[in-house]
């Protein structure tokens, strides 16, 4: 385990990840990266656990992406596929955590950052945040497609260009203008204002909320339509009938 990256449980049912490598941006080592996939895994296993916070320390930027002396050892181009391999594998265990997830940022979303706050159900930011993977002037490297089909999904394709093809960043505004942040605030307020949409998260029915999940991904990054297993699992579920029973009494407000 990394000591770079953290995981607080608060009492209330939210969980905190946390990545404190501030000097660097918070770019991820592989080390980290795993630390992350071991702090997701201890949360799934917390029935306590009902919304999950994704924040980089620092006050400077959420996440860099990878750090790019890993990029060192690379010999050719099959070296690429296996990092993409591990880097997706990552992505799609954030987006698939059952319970609703923020990311919290508070300055940079870069790259691999980019990718990780894209997977998360929404994004909360600092009015001095920016959104970018500007590798066509830097690595010249490329996202998979998964990820791109998910930024596309969260913004739509001219702004997929704009930052891909451009290297151009968004701003807070314009990523809240564009539906890709929920709420922007001031850097001062910006705990306080996740934690407030977490609590609403965990108001309403977790049961109805990972059927969503799931069925979002599987129709932006597979372009499936099945759900039977889902539906089945929803209708058949005892918060289904607990819900019906209290609305048909009056008992439960619209």
């Amino acid at each position: 385990m990394s000591e770079l990256v953290s995981l607080t449980i608060h009492q209330s049912g939210v969980a905190e990840i946390v990545i404190e490598r501030p000097e660097r941006h918070n770019a991820m080592t592989l080390d980290m990266y795993e630390s992350l996939l071991t702090l997701i895994a201890e949360c799934a296993k917390n029935s306590g656990v009902r919304c999950v916070l994704f924040r980089g320390a620092g006050g400077k930027s959420f996440m860099s992406g990878t750090d790019i002396a890993y990029f060192r050892d690379f010999r050719n181009g099959r070296d690429g596929v296996s990092y993409e391999a591990f880097v997706e594998r990552v992505i799609d265990t954030v987006e698939r955590i059952a319970v609703p997830t923020v990311a919290v940022i508070d300055g940079w979303a870069v790259g691999g950052g980019l990718a990780l706050a894209t997977a998360c159900d929404f994004r909360f930011c600092s009015d001095g945040s920016r959104f970018g993977a500007p590798i066509a002037k830097t690595l010249s490297n490329t996202l998979s497609s998964r990820n791109i089909a998910r930024l596309y999904a969260a913004v739509g394709v001219p702004q997929v260009k704009k930052m891909l093809l451009l290297a151009e960043y968004l701003t807070a505004h314009e990523a809240l203008a564009c539906g890709y942040v929920y709420d922007v605030c001031s850097q001062d307020t910006l705990q306080d204002g996740a934690h407030r949409l977490a609590q609403r998260l965990m108001a309403l029915s977790p049961v109805t909320q990972k059927a969503v999940k799931e069925s979002l991904r599987r129709i932006v990054v597979e372009q499936r339509l099945d759900d039977e297993d889902l539906i089945e699992e929803v209708y058949g579920s005892a918060r289904f009938k607990d819900a019906v029973v209290a609305f048909t009494s009056g008992s439960s407000e619209k």
